[in-house]
């Protein structure tokens, strides 16, 4: 296989690999956001406990809430990491694709 067929498969590895790595910020995007929607359903005096290792310890609520916004904030911005990262290992695809294309002419 020559040199630039190899490239296109690292590089077309690397997107599969970001593809996935966007997915799973997905998920845990709406798992968030669940937790979120549940956080609106709760009264004020209404415990709440965070799983440590296999305990469950209590948390205010004001944590807990800014716990949760401060990770939805931190995987949005990886979210638009990961996308910035996914549409240049495109164009580099592209142009490896390009590059192949001419050199079996």
């Amino acid at each position: 296989m020559s040199d630039l067929g190899a490239q296109y498969q690292k590089v077309q590895g690397d997107l599969e690999d970001l593809i996935m790595n966007r997915q799973k910020l997905e998920t845990q995007l709406q798992e968030n956001k669940i937790v979120t929607e549940e956080f609106e359903t709760l009264q004020d005096d209404t415990p709440i406990y965070k799983l440590t290792g296999n305990v469950l310890l209590p948390v205010e609520q004001d944590e807990a809430r800014g716990n949760v916004n401060k990770r939805l904030e931190f995987i949005n911005n990886e979210i638009d990491r990961c996308e910035k990262n996914i549409k240049d290992k495109q164009g580099e695809l592209d142009k490896l694709r390009g590059a192949l294309m001419n050199q079996t002419k």
